[in-house]
């Protein structure tokens, strides 16, 4: 059966929105559209293209770094080292107006660098911190909202999963990834600080600081001491993965087994250790990889048949067709990018995109490494926008009683549009991505 290129593309995309609309998982669902369509479209031939492709995926050195990172963030959120994060923090900043925003939005951080995952981050967030701030008076919207976008940074700010996922399958190096990655992390970071900060100044009713009497049950040395002990074993770990990659000691599959390694020393040093911690730490390992390379071989297979049933030029010759500039075509892309992330996970968006859009930003002269880091970014909407919002979901399923969807839907709006804002200034200011890979060789 013969089918035109302009058709097959319709088809192959047609079949995996409905195949998503009807509940399949997603690697099944690729995988089972690269079958029938091999058939249907370039026959048994293009089969050889899809082993090939798997094999080189399969075969990717950088990807053994995927399970080694996974096992890391597991040690370290049965560590416990959250719970004191936030208690001392909780102190620092609580006779600031919204000072517990600050609170949650610096301990997101400090896990998005030592863990580079998101689940962990948000249960711990919502079953510690959000009943503090209820209790404390603040007000709903503010504090899903702050919880939520603030543990979505898990999946940008490096040691990320999602950055080794897409230098893998871009060809890049993921130590440059990482430095790409870290001024625009932090620069989301330092914005919803503003703007949870600046809220509560204009209405103090919306965060209001802790009481006298609870300010001076701890005082100035004490806190800092604490501060000290707490903050440490993280630093540690963040410097050791991170400081070892940027510096060239090792190289990312390597400072992943660096993390690994002292996530458990900290687990042996807060007394947190079992073995059946480690099982599970191991069994869910386990998991969460097989679930990455389940997509990322269907992904493949999807790909490698769109390829050679002409789809890819369909897909690139209306893009690049558009009269509409560079600048608007990257708009456009953006934008697919934020619909398709509405509907899939991270990893599905970057398995399907990537093959299509790299080609069509090449051709419009983009650097790679900036565009890969403008999807990265425009990605962490996907963890914040309904219907599929995992953030959302994981926050809600650890929500008190009393908060609501609408409360959590309401209060990630003014960030999704933050990230957007910080999408245009990186797109404004290139250099806020490409300074820091230049510098760190």
């Amino acid at each position: 059966m013969h089918l035109s290129p302009e058709l097959f593309t319709i088809l192959m995309f047609a079949g995996l929105l409905v195949g998503l609309l009807l509940g399949h998982p997603l690697a099944f669902v690729l995988g089972g559209l690269s079958v029938i369509f091999a058939m249907l479209g370039p026959g048994i031939p293009a089969f050889g293209i899809v082993i090939n492709r798997v094999w080189g995926l399969a075969d990717n050195y950088v990807m053994v770094a995927i399970p080694i990172f996974v096992f890391m963030a597991r040690l370290l959120s049965d560590s416990g080292i959250t719970d004191r994060l936030f208690h001392t923090l909780r102190l620092l900043f609580g006779p600031v107006p919204g000072g517990l925003n600050f609170a949650v939005i610096i301990i997101s951080v400090l896990l998005a660098a030592a863990t580079g995952m998101v689940g962990a981050s948000l249960a711990v967030m919502g079953v510690l911190a959000l009943p503090a701030m209820i209790s404390y008076g603040y007000r709903k919207e503010t504090s899903t909202g702050a919880i939520a976008a603030g543990g979505s940074l898990g999946i940008l700010i490096p040691p990320s999963i999602m950055l080794v996922v897409m230098g893998g399958y871009a060809q890049l190096s993921v130590g440059k990834l990482f430095a790409a990655a870290l001024v625009p992390g932090l620069l989301l970071a330092v914005c919803y600080a503003l703007y949870t900060g600046i809220l509560c100044w204009m209405k103090p009713q919306y965060g209001p600081p802790v009481t006298a009497e609870e300010r001076a049950q701890t005082s100035t040395g004490a806190l800092l001491l604490m501060l000290l002990k707490e903050v440490a074993p993280t630093l540690a770990l963040i410097l050791g993965v991170l400081g070892s990659i940027f510096t060239g000691i090792a190289t990312v599959t390597e400072a992943a087994s660096i993390g690994a390694a002292i996530a458990f020393l900290i687990i042996l040093a807060y007394r947190r250790f079992s073995w059946a911690m480690l099982r599970t730490a191991v069994i869910e390992t386990g998991i969460t990889t097989a679930m990455v390379m389940f997509v990322a071989i269907g992904a493949t297979a999807f790909t490698g048949i769109f390829v050679a049933g002409g789809g890819m030029g369909v897909v690139q010759s209306f893009f690049t067709g558009l009269e509409i500039g560079r600048w608007g075509t990257f708009a456009l892309l953006m934008f697919a990018v934020f619909i398709a992330g509405m509907f899939l996970d991270w990893l599905g968006v970057i398995m399907i995109c990537f093959p299509i859009f790299l080609p069509i930003a090449a051709a419009l002269g983009f650097d790679k490494l900036w565009f890969v880091m403008m999807i990265a970014v425009c990605l962490q909407t996907s963890f914040l926008t309904p219907p599929v919002g995992y953030a959302l979901f994981y926050l809600k399923g650890v929500a008190p009683k009393g908060v609501t969807t609408m409360h959590i839907y309401r209060g990630v709006v003014p960030f999704v549009l933050i990230i957007l804002g910080v999408i245009g200034l990186c797109a404004l200011f290139p250099g806020i991505v490409t300074w820091l890979p230049t510098r760190v060789g």
